[in-house]
């Protein structure tokens, strides 16, 4: 039957974080081909970062079925359940032991189309990230600015470019601003891991503070990605939560959980060091800032920003700046704001739709990377999961065949508690005094 006529495809992701189900699921949605309905399984790859039921349920995006499980016992799933497309929504590491372990496991059956990219901003490990992820039928690409960058990076070692295909963030929507809310409302969105230092971290919760002082009737929100205790995508050693306490708080200053695009409802201006929420702001054209207070930095993510007409600093914003985009710049970036967003995917579900309709199916995956191409590095990557040389599972591998019981979830999570209990609270510590 043609892709064009079929009614319904069994899609399934595969995500190891909050933000990284975000994508992956509504990447899923947004790729599939006109016309067919979708029955979408999410698996979560049991890791530090796992996202819990609060996670979910702020990303928003629900799936038929939804468990988690290791690699390996996704591998068994795969190997057991037939599905039309794969989102691998991982790591770049974890991308391409599966691809391998994928490859082992379905040999030269029939498989289905797997697709991976970016959660979003590429700003540092470009060609790493890439030929870990080389091997999938699509690498999406959120930009013709990315598109390009990838395209040179696969050629540039040989390697074949055809599966980097230009799409956009999936995430981006809500309604255009209109104009000024009452009150005003200026947002700082937080980022885990960027910057990483007490020092920073405390210096941009004081400036975010002293702005929320000197506008009065302004009301200013700190937007927070997790709770203590969770984990998103990166490792948050110092969560800006902690910072605040204690801290003398004037009544127009908050701080706020929930869904990004939520808040950007009500925002006026918004304001960040390199976070993924300024591409959603400019998409909706809200006021963007993003902050050079701490340097214009690879190690920050805010070079990316770099000829956006984004960039300025607490003093220009505690003045009254008003950032204008550059237009060039934002079209560049898959930013679509000028309402070419409902053709962004156009491309990606049309290659889906050949790929689908190919006879015979699908040739088996082909990574860069081989024992042969990179026998110093790819079998580590395959050790962290569990996987040998070839993709097959190691002896002694974890492979549950049912649900933990409940002793072993309670275990579990008491494991992953001490985890980020050492990340948030010891690992700082032991930091501070090797700095004596």
């Amino acid at each position: 039957m043609p892709a064009s006529a079929t009614k319904s495809l069994r899609v399934a992701v595969l995500a190891d974080s909050d933000t990284r189900w975000k994508w992956g699921a509504l990447t899923a949605q947004r790729v599939t081909p006109t016309g067919a309905e979708i029955r979408l399984d999410g698996y979560l790859l049991r890791g530090r970062a796992t996202p819990t039921p609060r996670q979910l349920e702020e990303v928003g995006v629900h799936a038929d079925s939804l468990r988690e499980v290791t690699g390996v016992e996704f591998l068994r799933a795969m190997s057991e359940q037939s599905y039309d497309v794969l989102v691998i929504a991982l790591v770049g590491g974890g991308v391409q032991a599966m691809l391998h372990g994928l490859r082992n496991a379905w040999g030269s059956g029939k498989r289905p189309v797997v697709v991976t990219g970016y959660v979003g901003v590429v700003y540092e490990k470009l060609a790493d990230g890439l030929l870990l992820r080389h091997g999938a039928d699509l690498v999406l690409a959120n930009s013709r600015h990315d598109a390009d960058r990838f395209r040179a990076v696969y050629e540039g070692v040989g390697a074949d470019a055809s599966a980097v295909t230009e799409v956009a963030l999936p995430f981006l929507g809500g309604e255009p601003y209109t104009g000024e809310h009452e009150p005003y409302t200026v947002v700082f969105a937080a980022q885990p891991s960027v910057p990483d230092s007490r020092k920073d971290r405390t210096y941009l919760l004081n400036r975010l503070i002293g702005h929320a002082r000197k506008h009065p009737e302004r009301e200013v929100l700190l937007k927070l990605r997790s709770k203590p205790g969770e984990h998103t995508t990166h490792i948050e050693e110092l969560p800006y939560q902690k910072l605040v306490q204690g801290t003398d708080l004037p009544a127009n200053f908050r701080l706020v959980y929930g869904h990004m695009g939520e808040v950007l409802d009500r925002t006026d201006l918004l304001v960040t060091v390199s976070s993924t929420a300024a591409l959603e702001a400019l998409h909706r054209r809200i006021p963007t800032v993003v902050l050079t207070d701490l340097g214009v930095r690879e190690v920050l993510g805010n070079h990316h920003f770099t000829g956006s007409g984004c960039l300025a600093s607490w003093d220009q914003l505690d003045a009254g700046h008003r950032p204008a985009p550059n237009e060039e710049w934002v079209a560049r970036q898959g930013v679509a704001a000028d309402g070419s967003y409902a053709t962004a995917f156009d491309t990606a579900r049309e290659r889906i739709a050949k790929l689908l309709d190919r006879p015979g199916g699908l040739p088996p995956l082909t990574p860069y990377y081989t024992p042969e191409t990179a026998p110093g590095y790819l079998p580590g990557i395959l050790a962290r999961h569990h996987l040998g040389p070839d993709g097959a599972p190691l002896p002694g591998a974890p492979a549950a065949d049912k649900e933990p019981g409940p002793v072993r979830q309670i275990v579990r999570r008491a494991a992953r508690g001490a985890y980020r209990h050492g990340v948030q609270r010891v690992a700082p510590v032991i930091r501070r005094m090797g700095e004596l």
